[in-house]
């Protein structure tokens, strides 16, 4: 249950122990970079093709999540203006 509560805090969907949210957006994007090129490590090293796959959706799907807290950050930025 523990892992499900950090899991929710990492894909922003709790403030808990948050700071401002550009600072919250920032973390969650390097998280998701972390967690894309360890998924890609992951599928090069797989032992067979179902694995490698698995790990190759897994890293698409952090660098989508990259590239939504890209947009979020960048429309933080035009509101402060």
């Amino acid at each position: 249950m523990a892992d499900r509560r950090w899991w929710r805090y990492v894909l922003g969907m709790t403030d808990e122990h948050s700071t401002t949210d550009e600072h919250k957006t920032e973390e969650l994007k390097v998280i998701q970079s972390e967690r894309e090129a360890d998924e890609r490590k992951r599928a090069k090293s797989a032992f067979d093709e179902d694995e490698a796959e698995q790990h190759e959706r897994r890293a698409d799907k952090a660098r989508y999540l990259r590239e939504k807290l890209e947009e979020r950050a960048e429309s933080e930025r035009r509101l402060k203006e």
